[in-house]
């Protein structure tokens, strides 16, 4: 990786700017996708160790209470970007950024700072508001991935792409420009499906026995609409291609498409045939194994930009922010993924350090990755415009207790019935309680997570004489929460009720009009910028 300088500075992106450098901080965004907030031992995981992660929250802050407004990959990269739910912000699913839209990168821009993205940005559209960028097209690949660069370049490099996103990270903040603050969003793939460890991490959990979470057998007794028609289950929906299986040597074309997209109901594993709950308990295994292998990978970056950032000196005036743009489940509740407004996927990491930060603290307050976008313009001294509709969360990094922050928090989910029939909803979490909306088939679930944080138990489904009353008062309270909080953040009923109506394109592409080099090197890479 200590030729990718030459990538940036061939490709035009090196040193610029003529800015007059301000006191202000530097912003250094590490963003992962899918990275479940209890799988991180600083979160308290029981399945992995995170050391670089857990480093980064002994010297900070570790918010426990931070919530994603629509768990799925692209609506919350928008919602990071503009500051924005998804129904002003134009993205409610897999759809298409609009690059001219205002957004958090265009101020920091103006305001002086020297602004790259690097990684995963699966928006669909050329990113804006950054003097360097190089990024992956839709969800990018895990090996000898290609990235996109301006001029409509795209190239390949050899290796994983944790590891590539990672030096491509270091050698921006080596070449930026000496005379601004910087702003770096440094966004990693992993650990996305389809859970592609690096080799090293291949071996560091081949041999280990996962624990099974409590709720891994969840019969979805009483929550009998959206759950039990769901297809993101352990059991159920795992494919070879996720399971990693070997093809028939002669299937080809669609039909290798089809076996491996198809999910194994018996297996045949080291001689023994597998059925019912030994079949889901190996498929939880290796499911497990991969994902955390990708974790560590991340883990592993996120140490290596640490440790450079403290040797330089740059870790005195930077300050470092971890977070991912979902929760995910862990077999949770029987499932992978994310998307329902369930503890598991609603649940991110926040981790910050840096100047101003409270070393050890660990902030209750809710904060949902609607307010990123106004902290990072706070954090350079910035107005955040009238658009935004996050709060800055600073001055809870610095210890502080804002009598005023929210006791609330409003989610929305639109993509139905999309990849994994998943029934769209909109719902209100507060301290102790939950509701969810299945607005479609006018259904609700209530939950009290104080007393049952596993969320097991609907309270509305067959409640007792003795439990009606209390439980009605509670509904209605709810309820009225949930109106007063779609009403505040302007939410309407336009954009979900008729998908037809949701913004064009895709956040996948096309990226046809990008020109490869063919490189398969970084060596080669740079042969092939010099070119060009």
């Amino acid at each position: 990786m200590r030729h990718i300088l030459a990538i940036f500075a061939l490709f035009g992106l090196a040193c610029g700017g003529t800015r007059a450098a301000a006191d202000k901080p530097n912003i250094l965004f590490i963003f992962s996708d899918d990275h479940a907030q209890h799988a991180i031992s600083a979160y308290g995981s029981k399945v992995n160790q995170t050391p670089h992660l857990d480093r980064l929250a002994r010297d900070g802050a570790r918010f426990t209470n931070s919530f994603v407004t629509n768990s799925i990959c692209t609506p919350s990269r928008a919602t990071l970007l503009t500051g924005q739910y998804s129904h002003l912000n134009g993205v409610p699913v897999f759809n298409r950024f609009d690059g001219g839209r205002d957004h958090v990168a265009k101020h920091l821009q103006t305001g002086g700072y020297h602004t790259g993205m690097i990684g995963k940005w699966h928006l669909g559209s050329d990113p804006t508001g950054f003097d360097r960028w190089i990024v992956l097209p839709g969800q990018g690949a895990y090996w000898n991935p290609q990235f996109l660069l301006p001029g409509k370049k795209k190239l390949t490099i050899e290796g994983h792409c944790t590891d590539i996103t990672t030096d491509l990270g270091i050698e921006w903040l080596k070449t930026r420009p000496k005379n601004q603050p910087f702003f770096l969003m440094l966004h990693q793939k992993a650990p996305h499906r389809a859970w592609e460890p690096a080799t090293r991490h291949i071996e560091m959990f081949k041999d280990k026995v996962i624990p099974e979470p409590e709720t891994l057998w969840d019969d979805y007794a009483t929550r009998p609409v959206a759950l039990p028609i769901n297809r993101q289950t352990i059991a159920r929906d795992l494919t070879r291609r996720d399971l990693k299986l070997t093809p028939p040597a002669d299937l080809k074309g669609p039909a290798l498409q089809k076996w491996l997209n198809e999910s194994p109901m018996e297996l045949e594993v080291d001689g023994k045939l597998l059925r019912g709950k030994e079949l889901v308990q190996w498929k939880y295994q290796k499911y497990m194994r991969d994902y955390l292998g990708c974790v560590q990978g991340v883990d592993d970056g996120v140490g290596k930009v640490l440790d450079y950032l403290d040797e330089t000196g740059l870790a005195e005036n930077t300050i470092v922010i971890y977070s991912a743009d979902n929760g995910w489940f862990l077999g949770d509740l029987g499932l992978y993924d994310k998307r329902f407004m369930y503890e598991p996927g609603l649940h991110t990491p926040l981790i910050v350090r840096g100047p101003g930060v409270k070393k050890g603290i660990e902030p209750e307050q809710f904060v949902l990755n609607l307010d990123l976008a106004p902290t990072f313009l706070d954090l350079a001294g910035l107005a955040a415009p009238e658009s935004m509709q996050g709060r800055s969360v600073a001055p809870l990094m610095r210890g502080e207790s804002p009598q005023d922050w929210r006791t609330a928090m409003y989610y929305r989910y639109y993509h139905d019935p999309g990849h994994h029939n998943t029934v769209a909803h909109l719902g209100v979490r507060t301290a102790t309680h939950k509701l969810i909306h299945y607005w479609k088939q006018d259904a609700y679930e209530m939950f009290d997570l104080t007393a049952d944080p596993n969320e097991q138990r609907n309270l509305l489904h067959a409640p007792s004489e003795a439990q009606k009353a209390a439980i009605a008062a509670k509904f209605s309270e709810l309820k009225a929460e949930l109106s007063r909080l779609k009403q505040e953040y302007q939410d309407t009923d336009d954009l979900y009720a008729n998908p037809a109506t949701w913004p064009a394109g895709s956040a996948d592409g096309p990226w046809d009009a990008y020109q490869p080099t063919g490189v398969k090197t970084v060596a080669e890479a740079i042969r092939a910028a010099v070119q060009h």
